[in-house]
């Protein structure tokens, strides 16, 4: 939205106006509504579980473990102070010396995806990958879930 029309809303008592200038393309991919046919399509974002264990790049790995495991999960995203993705730790590395610091021991820069991704393609992708995970970040780095290929299939299914 220009800024003129930002400030034409916000003098009509619109108290929520914001100047968008990234553009319709990362408007998408941070995740925000979109419109049209399109919309009307599955997307990663809206299939993606929520929720996902996350830690720190100082956190010892005993306490990030036991927090892990007592949320159900196998998996914690380490994110920085800004929620901004920096790596994962799966199983094994969750399996390491307690002691040991999640920096140490985390999968570097794990592949993401954009919630705007449509869903079938993904899914497609991930089946000839054999992959059964992906990770959903918006444009600006920052966690929104963890898309499985499974919860996929049975969405596309519907």
């Amino acid at each position: 939205m220009s800024p003129r029309a930002a400030a034409r809303l916000e003098s009509l008592g619109f108290t929520q106006v914001y100047d968008y200038a990234a553009g319709k393309a990362d408007w998408a991919a941070m995740g925000f509504a979109t419109e049209g046919k399109a919309a009307e399509r599955p997307r990663a974002g809206d299939v993606a579980r929520k929720g996902v264990p996350t830690c720190h790049l100082g956190e010892r790995l005993g306490d990030v473990r036991q927090r892990t495991e007592a949320a159900g999960w196998n998996v914690c995203l380490v994110l920085d102070d800004n929620g901004v993705l920096l790596g994962r730790l799966r199983r094994p590395a969750l399996a390491e010396d307690s002691d040991v610091l999640v920096e140490r021991v985390m999968e570097e820069g794990p592949t993401t995806i954009r919630p705007n991704t449509e869903l079938k393609g993904i899914i497609r992708r991930l089946h000839a990958k054999k992959v059964g995970t992906i990770v959903v970040t918006k444009s600006d780095g920052r966690l929104i879930g963890i898309l499985y290929r499974q919860d996929g299939d049975e969405q596309l299914e519907k």
